[in-house]
């Protein structure tokens, strides 16, 4: 798998397929950042009277919630579909799901409406969404009770979607795999828009891998094993820590990647 993971980097650093995301305003730039350094174009596009002839350009779509609002869920609907008509994998990070009413409608309702190539949350997202106890706050992911391998494996059988569950070791769940990739670094979780860097390059991956499982883990992959090698620079601080990792990211290697990517099959 590692050899692939490897295949899959070069594969977006010779397309540049185009990143089209609707996305929320915190880490936008994030985002735009991140798909530049991995090889892929970022559009940040969300004005219903584009989004349709926007999506038809781009070889996969992120969806966003974190800044939500009626305007957002729109043109993310309108996109989406457009999407799903054209066979444009399509990403979901359902940000703060479970923390109110409106989130958790909104990410139903999107679920419910339009075909989900990758479901991506933390615990407490996905959890909420898959009908465990979870907790969450804010946009933070907190307790989760149950069997969250089962209860996502499920949920991915449910939707014909792979579901991805991220956090210090990160779970790529489909109806019949499962699979974890342990690499990363904790300075991850102390700069704000990981999680929403993350969901770029799985798309940015799924634009170019054969199915959305394979690419969710090489994207992951790249990601934490260019965390670690970010964290090997000794940046004084998480700030410090983001732009070596952006640098990490941009230099990352193929060969990197298959001598220290961190997965296994459960």
């Amino acid at each position: 798998m590692s050899n692939s993971i490897g295949q899959h980097l070069k594969k977006v650093r010779q397309i540049n397929p185009l990143i089209h995301h609707i996305t929320n305003y915190v880490s936008v730039n994030d985002c735009a950042n991140i798909a530049l350094q991995l090889g892929a174009l970022p559009v940040m596009a969300d004005a219903v009277e584009e989004v349709e002839e926007m999506v038809s350009l781009a070889g996969a779509l992120v969806l966003n919630i974190g800044t939500l609002n009626k305007r957002i869920v729109d043109s993310m609907l309108k996109a989406a579909k457009k999407a799903n008509e054209l066979s444009i994998p399509v990403i979901l990070d359902p940000v703060g799901c479970g923390a109110t009413s409106y989130r958790t409608q909104t990410t139903l309702r999107l679920l419910e409406e339009v075909r989900v190539t990758v479901l991506k949350g933390n615990a407490g997202e996905i959890g909420t969404i898959a009908g465990l106890e979870a907790e969450v706050r804010g946009v933070e992911s907190g307790n989760v009770t149950g069997d969250l391998v089962q209860a996502g494996q499920k949920l991915a059988a449910r939707l014909g979607a792979v579901v991805v569950v991220t956090g210090a070791t990160d779970l790529i769940l489909s109806p019949s795999g499962a699979a974890t990739v342990s690499n990363g670094h904790p300075f991850l979780g102390r700069i704000t828009g990981t999680g929403c860097m993350a969901a770029t390059a799985v798309a940015a991956f799924s634009a170019v891998a054969e199915d959305a499982f394979t690419a969710s883990v090489s994207a992951l992959a790249c990601f934490g094993v260019a965390a670690e090698l970010a964290a090997y620079s000794n940046p004084s601080g998480p700030l410090s820590f983001k732009t070596a990792f952006l640098d990490a990211i941009a230099a990352l290697q193929p060969d990197q990647v298959t001598n220290l990517a961190k997965i296994a099959y459960i």
